[in-house]
């Protein structure tokens, strides 16, 4: 797609985001099918959830606007992912605590490139005059920074102190 305008760019955006919870979705689930903390393990799949309905945003955005919501690969969270799986599903952590304290760290990663990307396009949104884009877009960020900031929670009351101390 050719970037002449502002438009095109959030529609470009729309579907790399989507591309990104398309990939986030599978590996956050995986995260917690062996994550131990029960809180964590909750989270996970909250988290899990809460990427499907993101991305259900985004595909209704992007059809509502006649682009495909599969148009793009997001280079940037293929990576996030491919370190998601290299250091909290395959790494060689003995101790679950902090393997839970590994997976934490890996989601938050997730998240936060998350956050970045609702947060352009609901402004991209907001400045084409797309209210009701604008939104959906920010029920979204503020749903993703929740997590995180419940993740955040999470870690610091009990999974950063148990792997501490293993």
């Amino acid at each position: 797609m050719s970037m002449n305008n502002l438009q095109d760019l959030y529609l470009d955006q729309l579907q790399d985001l989507y591309s990104a919870c398309d990939q986030s979705r599978p590996v956050t689930a995986e995260m917690a099918r062996i994550a131990t903390d029960p809180e964590l393990k909750a989270a996970l799949e909250a988290g899990a959830q809460g990427i499907e309905r993101g991305k259900g945003v985004l595909a209704e955005l992007c059809q509502r606007h006649s682009v495909a919501p599969d148009g793009e690969h997001c280079k940037g969270m293929e990576g996030l992912v491919a370190e998601a799986r290299k250091h909290a599903l395959e790494a060689d952590i003995a101790d679950d605590d902090t393997r839970d304290a590994a997976i934490i760290t890996q989601y938050q990663r997730l998240t936060h490139y998350a956050i970045a990307g609702y947060g352009c396009v609901a402004a991209f949104a907001k400045r084409l005059g797309h209210q009701d884009d604008a939104a959906a877009l920010a029920e979204c960020l503020e749903n993703t920074r929740g997590g995180d900031i419940h993740m955040s929670r999470i870690a610091e009351g009990g999974v950063n102190k148990a792997a501490a101390q293993a």
